[in-house]
C-alpha cells in the first residue's frame, strides 16, 4: 500500500517512517492521499472515494488512527471509525529487575505495538537496573541501563507521543543492591533502606537523579510497596522502636524534598498506607480498611497514589478500593497486570477477567491514569511479548465504553501478527485438569512439574491422577496447530510447545517411578533409568537451547545464567535419579531412601479443597525441601 499523506505531518513522520516496515506500506508522493488533521475531540479515521482520513486529538492517537486506517483499507472498503479516549493516560509498566532486562531493539519493537494500540505511556520498573555516577555496584553485573540507553528508548518512544518514565524503588525491593559489602551501612534489613540516616539520602538524591535525567518526562514513580520489613532491623537497633506509620510518613517528606527539588512530579505505590490501616496491619485488600483522618492529613498531598490489583474479577471491589483511596488524597492511579509472573506462559484467563472488571471500574470512577504491570518474579522465565493480548485489552478499553471481545481479538491479531486465539491456547499450560475456571485460583503447574526432582516428587500427590501427561500431549498439539511461521512472533511458542513435549513424558514420571519401586517392578525401573530419563535429559536440553534462543533475542544476557543452572539442575538430577534407580534394580543398594519417603500435600492451595492443582512462587522450594542457600537476619 502506498500512502501520500497531506497536512501537518512533518513531526509525525520519524514515527510514520518506523512503522512502514510494521504495517506494510511506503510513503510516496502518488500514493493514495491521506488527509492529517490535529483537531481537539475525538479520533476519526475514515475511506471514502479513494481518500483516507485522520483526524486526532494527541500525537499517540494518529498513530493508533494510522493503525486503524491500515487495517480496515486492506479491505478496500469504504469506513468511517470515530473513538473518544476514556482514559487519558494509559500503558504498560516492564518489569527490568528480575533478570530479564530488554534490550533497546527489543523495547524500540514493544513501542511500535504499543504505539498501533494507542497507547501514550510506558514506565519502566527498574530496582537497580541504571547506572549512578560513584555507585558502581548498583545494578553491577545485571544488564544495567547506560545513561545513553535509556534516552535512547525515550526518544524512540517520543517519536509515537508515548511517554516514558522511571519507576524506581526508594525504600524497600532493593535486595539486589543492598546484599554488596559496600552498601551494608544503607541497609535496614535484607531489601529496606535504613531511613533517618543522612548518607541514605545522598544515596536516594543520587538515584532520583541518575533515573530521571535520560528522560523528557517530569514524572518519577518513588516505590515504596510492600516495606513490611520497616523499622525492625538495624533501624531498631539504631534509633528504638518507632511506629512503620511514622517512619513510613517521615521518610516520605523527606524523598519528596528531594523530589520538588528537582522539579518532578511523584507517584507511589498505596498498599503500605492501607496495610497500616487494616486492623492486622497487614491486608490491603480487607473490608474493614478505612483511613483515618489523622493517617489522611499526615499524608502529603502532592503524591499521586497508585492503587496495585490483580486480584478481583468483579466490578464492585474495584469500585470500593478505588474509593478508600480518594481519602489518601483523591483519585488514585490504577495499576493492574497481566499475570506473566511465576509461570511460563501467560495466565490468560485469570488476567483477562480481573484487567475487564478493573478496566470498566476506572472508566465508571474517573480514573485518569491506568497502568498494566507485567512483572518477572524469580527470575523471569516468562517474558512480557506473551502479555500482548492483555495490553490490547487495556487499549481497547481506554477507546471504548465496553469491549467486544471479535474486536478486541481482531484488533489484536493486526497490531501483533498472531491470533488471539494462539495467545489465549498458552493460558492452558497451567489451566489444566484440576484448576478451577479461569485459575482464579492461581496454579503453575508447568512452573513446579518442570523444575520438581522426580525423585523427591514433592508435588505428586497434588496431580496424581489429574492426567496431566495426556494434557501436554494434547496441548503440544494444539500449539503447533495454531503457530504461523510466517508470523514475526511466531518464535513465542516455539518455548511453550517444547514445555508441553518435556512435561507430557516428565508431568506424572515421579508418581510412575514411586509406583513401580513400590511395586519392586525392577524391569520397568531399569528401563526408566536407561532409557527414559535420557531421553528425558535430551528433551531438557532442547526446552533449553529454545528458551535461550528466546532470551537472547529480548532481553541482554544477564540473567540467563539462573536460567542455565536451573536446567542444568534438572538434567544432573535426572542423571543422578537414573543412577540411583539402576543401582537398586540391579540389586547394588538394598533400596532408595528417597522413594520410600510417603507423598504429603505440597501446599494448602490443591484441587482437595478446590483450590486448584498448585502454586509455587519460588525455583528454590521446588527444586528442593532442604537447604538451598542459608537465609541471613532480615538485618
Amino acid at each position: 500500500m502506498n500512502l501520500n499523506f497531506v497536512g501537518d505531518v512533518e513531526r509525525l513522520l520519524p514515527g510514520i517512517r518506523e512503522l512502514e516496515n510494521e504495517l506494510g506500506f511506503t510513503v510516496m508522493q502518488d500514493g493514495m492521499p491521506v488527509a492529517v488533521e490535529w483537531a481537539p475531540g475525538q479520533l476519526e479515521v475514515s475511506l471514502e472515494n479513494g481518500r483516507g482520513n485522520i483526524r486526532y486529538a494527541a500525537k499517540h492517537q494518529f498513530f493508533r488512527g494510522l493503525g486503524l486506517f491500515i487495517q480496515h483499507a486492506a479491505t478496500g472498503n469504504p469506513f468511517f471509525i470515530r473513538e473518544r479516549q476514556r482514559i487519558d493516560t494509559i500503558g504498560p509498566m516492564f518489569d527490568l529487575s528480575r533478570n530479564g532486562v530488554l534490550t533497546v531493539d527489543s523495547f524500540k519493537f514493544l513501542l511500535r505495538k504499543m504505539a498501533l494500540m494507542g497507547f501514550n505511556s510506558v514506565m519502566l520498573y527498574m530496582e537497580d537496573t541504571y547506572e549512578i555516577d560513584g555507585e558502581p555496584y548498583f545494578g553491577y553485573m545485571r544488564g544495567r541501563y547506560s545513561h545513553a540507553e535509556l534516552q535512547e528508548i525515550d526518544g524512540y518512544a517520543d517519536q509515537f507521543g508515548i511517554e516514558a518514565f522511571p519507576s524506581i524503588q526508594t525504600l524497600a525491593h532493593l535486595e539486589e543492591f543492598l546484599k554488596w559489602d559496600s552498601a551494608v551501612h544503607y541497609r535496614d534489613t535484607r531489601g529496606v533502606l535504613l531511613v533517618d540516616y543522612e548518607p541514605t539520602y545522598e544515596l536516594v538524591e543520587k538515584m532520583i537523579a541518575a533515573a530521571t535525567a535520560p528522560f523528557r518526562s517530569d514524572k518519577i514513580h518513588i516505590g515504596m510497596d510492600e516495606a513490611e520489613e520497616l523499622g525492625r532491623g538495624r533501624f531498631l537497633d539504631r534509633y528504638g522502636y518507632k511506629s512503620r506509620f511514622a517512619i513510613m510518613t517521615d521518610h516520605l517528606r523527606k524523598v519528596l524534598d528531594i523530589v520538588r527539588k528537582n522539579g518532578l512530579k511523584p507517584m507511589m505505590w498505596s498498599d503500605m498506607f492501607l496495610k497500616l490501616a487494616s486492623a492486622s496491619g497487614e491486608d490491603y485488600y480487607g473490608a474493614d480498611v478505612e483511613i483515618p483522618d489523622e493517617m489522611a492529613n499526615a499524608i502529603p498531598s502532592d503524591v499521586l497514589m497508585v492503587y496495585w490489583d490483580y486480584f478481583h474479577t468483579k466490578v464492585e471491589d474495584y469500585v470500593a478500593l478505588i474509593n478508600k483511596h480518594r481519602k489518601l488524597g483523591g483519585t488514585p492511579a490504577f495499576a493492574g497486570g497481566i499475570w506473566i509472573w511465576n509461570c511460563f506462559t501467560p495466565n490468560y484467563g485469570w488476567s483477562l477477567k480481573t484487567s475487564d472488571a478493573a478496566l470498566k471500574a476506572c472508566k465508571q470512577e474517573g480514573v485518569k491514569e491506568v497502568y498494566c504491570t507485567l512483572w518477572g518474579d524469580d527470575g523471569m522465565e516468562n517474558n512480557p511479548f506473551n502479555a500482548l493480548l492483555g495490553l490490547q485489552l487495556y487499549a481497547e478499553h481506554a477507546y471504548a465504553d465496553e469491549v467486544n471481545q471479535a474486536k478486541l481479538y481482531e484488533r489484536a491479531k493486526f497490531c501483533t501478527g498472531i491470533d488471539a486465539e494462539a495467545f489465549v491456547t498458552l493460558k492452558y499450560l497451567d489451566e489444566t485438569p484440576g484448576s478451577v475456571p479461569d485459575n482464579t485460583e492461581q496454579s503453575n503447574p508447568a512452573k513446579f512439574l518442570l523444575w520438581q526432582d522426580v525423585l523427591l516428587g514433592l508435588f505428586d500427590r497434588q496431580i496424581e491422577g489429574l492426567g496431566l501427561s495426556g494434557h501436554y500431549a494434547k496441548l503440544e498439539q494444539a500449539i503447533k496447530s495454531k503457530r504461523n511461521p510466517d508470523a514475526a512472533l511466531d518464535y513465542l511458542f516455539e518455548v511453550p510447545e517444547r514445555l508441553c513435549g518435556l512435561l507430557k513424558q516428565k508431568s506424572e514420571l515421579g508418581i510412575e517411578i514411586k509406583r513401580a519401586y513400590d511395586g519392586k517392578d525392577l524391569p520397568l525401573l531399569k528401563q526408566i533409568a536407561l532409557e527414559l530419563l535420557p531421553r528425558l535429559s535430551a528433551e531438557v536440553e532442547q526446552l533449553r537451547l529454545a528458551h535461550r534462543r528466546q532470551w537472547f533475542r529480548m532481553f541482554k544476557p544477564f540473567g540467563w545464567e539462573v536460567l542455565d543452572i536451573r536446567y542444568g539442575g534438572v538434567v544432573a538430577r535426572l542423571e543422578s535419579a537414573a543412577a540411583r534407580l539402576l543401582d537398586f534394580a540391579e540389586g547394588r543398594i538394598a533400596r532408595i531412601e528417597e522413594l520410600e519417603q510417603e507423598r504429603l500435600i505440597f501446599s494448602s492451595q490443591n484441587r482437595f479443597n478446590n483450590k486448584g492443582t498448585g502454586w509455587c512462587s519460588y525455583y528454590y522450594r521446588i527444586a528442593s525441601p532442604n537447604v538451598f542457600f542459608h537465609v541471613l537476619p532480615i538485618f
